[in-house]
């Protein structure tokens, strides 16, 4: 038996636990399906951060902040299971190297397909920046709404915002400061 069908044979279980038939047409495919959902929400533990990169870093003389602003992203809850989501702004001064463009979301990407915490998630990001791109410091900031607060328990819609601040963005209001206005100011478009 494949791990997807060890998966779907025990959310069919859960299922009737809850009272439901689940050889009743709308759920007679649920449990595959919640099987490969839960399996696609937890990949990011199978990818290798290293890879992601591979050969795509850059040397520059630049010394001023890349900003990658508004990524969405998806999460798993590890506490309910439930889903949670928003957007993840990374500022990082680079140290003679730059990261390649895609690889910033794909970071993002290997560190929310998993069964996460918001604030793990915004450190995990953080540190990644760093190691990757040899940064000189980093800083990521995560809004997101959690399905676990809104659906359950006080159901309030409330947003969540954590931050992570590394390096010479510790040290340095200013580094700080413009990093907000970037995230204040409306694209050109």
């Amino acid at each position: 038996m494949s791990t997807t069908e060890q998966i779907a044979f025990h959310i069919s279980q859960i299922l009737h636990l809850l009272g439901e038939d689940v050889t009743r047409p709308g759920l007679i495919d649920t449990p595959k399906r919640v099987a490969k959902a839960l399996q696609d929400a937890v990949r990011g533990k199978q990818i290798d951060l290293r890879s992601i990169v591979g050969q795509a870093t850059f040397e520059t003389t630049s010394k001023n902040m890349v900003v990658v602003r508004n990524m969405p992203f998806f999460s798993t809850c590890e506490h309910h299971l439930m889903p949670f989501e928003g957007i993840v702004s990374v500022g990082y001064v680079p140290n003679g190297t730059v990261l390649g463009l895609s690889k910033i979301p794909r970071i993002v990407e290997k560190f929310s397909k998993q069964l996460q915490i918001q604030e793990e998630l915004t450190c995990q990001i953080a540190s990644a920046i760093n190691d990757l791109a040899g940064a000189k410091g980093s800083i990521v900031v995560i809004r997101a709404l959690h399905s676990c607060m809104r659906a359950r328990g006080i159901q309030s819609d409330g947003e969540m915002v954590t931050t992570a601040v590394t390096g010479v963005f510790e040290d340095s209001a200013t580094l700080r400061t413009e990093f907000w206005n970037t995230l204040d100011t409306h694209a050109h478009r």
